[in-house]
């Protein structure tokens, strides 16, 4: 499931390269169409890695892929939800560690535009990417069993963004600068050697979050964050009978 993937090319010696990350959309159209309108805005953004977990949670899952499938500017890798939706889909095992979210994700399964389905199954984990002489990683969390089926539970468990725990968890990871998701909260680690960027979830809560990465000479990161019309995607829950929806709303929108 490694890849490496050259669709940027190194600029001449002393030009800057900036491109975005972002991760955790989980079909949230709304705040990913504000993302994308911010980084079309800037105008040097060259490209878009989106880090996993496109899918499930929030209910807009055509139309998130469909934004996402549509331009030719955006890599992406899975994330756990992604793969137990396809799991599904595809008739495969599916993961006993997310027996809680099997309603949800088969709610989420049923209604996957088939158009998409060879386009998911056919993304990497991982992906390596040298850059202006620097060497960054993308991937949705670090692998613990990098070639298991999602069924045999392959992504490391969450650990504390502490900067101790970020070099125990990618010991094995050798790159300047590691890029992932799937813990939801903001880690920001830019001056250490190599760097740990999670931007933070985009599609969970009041703002999106995202990172836009320069590198030259140096890498420099910078978070940023879309404010996004959210009401009525909150209230497309009810309207939908998204199942757990009122666990969704508590847990990862703070709606009580």
């Amino acid at each position: 499931m490694l890849k490496y993937v050259s669709e940027l090319i190194d600029k001449k010696e002393g030009e800057v390269l900036r491109f975005a990350v972002m991760t955790d959309i989980h079909g949230n159209a709304p705040a990913l169409r504000a993302v994308l309108h911010e980084i079309d805005r800037m105008r040097d953004i060259e490209h878009i890695y989106c880090l996993g977990d496109m899918i499930a949670i929030g209910p807009d899952t055509n139309e998130v892929l469909d934004m996402l499938f549509a331009r030719h500017d955006v890599t992406m890798v899975t994330g756990n939800h992604d793969e137990a939706v396809l799991a599904l889909v595809k008739g495969e095992m599916y993961p006993q560690s997310h027996a809680q979210a099997r309603e949800h994700h088969q709610w989420i399964a049923e209604r996957l535009n088939p158009v998409f389905i060879p386009k998911l199954a056919a993304l990497p984990r991982t992906i390596q990417q040298e850059i202006q002489g620097h060497h960054f990683l993308f991937m949705h969390y670090q692998l613990a069993k990098p070639d298991a089926p999602i069924s045999d539970d392959p992504f490391s468990a969450i650990v504390e963004p502490t900067l101790a725990n970020m070099r125990q968890l990618f010991a094995n990871c050798e790159a300047d600068c590691i890029c992932f998701g799937h813990h939801h909260p903001v880690h920001d680690f830019r001056s250490t050697s190599p760097m740990y960027i999670n931007p933070g979830a985009l599609g969970c809560g009041g703002f999106a979050p995202y990172a836009i990465v320069t590198v030259g000479a140096t890498i420099e990161v910078e978070l940023c964050a879309a404010i996004y019309e959210k009401e009525e995607f909150l209230a497309s829950y009810e309207q939908l009978g998204v199942p757990d929806r009122a666990f969704i709303l508590r847990v990862f929108h703070q709606v009580n």
